[in-house]
C-alpha cells in the first residue's frame, strides 16, 4: 500500500514559526528567501504541510502544484525545487552544495536573491509544462 501525500493546506502562521525556531541571523536569511520566492509567486499558497518545511504550490498540477520549498540545516540553508530545475541551471549553482533538488546556500554567506529568484521561476515553468 502506497502512502498518499497530504493534500496542501495553507498555513502561513506554521511558516512563521518554522522561521522563529530558527537562529536570529538565519531568520533573516530565510525572510529574504520567502519574500524572494512571494515576488515571483504572487498568490501561492505557502505551506508546510508537504514535508514539514515552508513550500509553496500552485493549485491544479502535478505534485499537488508545489514548486518551492525552503529549509535550515545547521551548516547550509536548502532552496528545493523541481528537478531538473538544479540540472539546467548548472553555472549559475556552480559554487554551491547541489542534490538533484536542493541547492546549499551556506549559513555564513549573503543569500544570492537574484539566483533565488530565477531557480523558483524555473521550476514554476517546469511544473506548468507538465499539466
Amino acid at each position: 500500500m502506497t502512502k498518499k501525500r497530504p493534500e496542501v493546506v495553507a498555513s502561513t502562521d506554521n511558516v512563521d514559526a518554522y522561521i522563529s525556531q530558527c537562529p536570529e541571523d538565519i531568520q533573516r536569511k530565510l525572510k529574504q528567501i520567502r519574500a524572494a520566492i512571494k515576488k515571483v509567486a504572487p498568490g501561492a499558497i505557502e505551506t508546510t504541510s508537504y514535508f514539514d518545511i515552508p513550500g509553496y504550490s500552485y493549485p491544479g498540477y502535478d505534485y499537488h502544484g508545489m514548486f518551492a520549498w525552503f529549509s535550515f540545516q545547521n551548516s547550509f540553508i536548502g532552496l528545493h525545487v523541481r528537478p531538473p530545475t538544479i540540472e539546467n541551471h548548472k553555472k549559475e549553482v556552480a559554487g554551491y552544495a547541489t542534490t538533484k533538488a536542493i541547492v546549499k546556500f551556506p549559513c555564513d554567506s549573503p543569500v544570492p536573491v537574484p539566483l533565488v529568484r530565477k531557480l523558483v521561476k524555473a521550476s514554476i515553468a517546469l511544473m506548468k509544462g507538465k499539466k
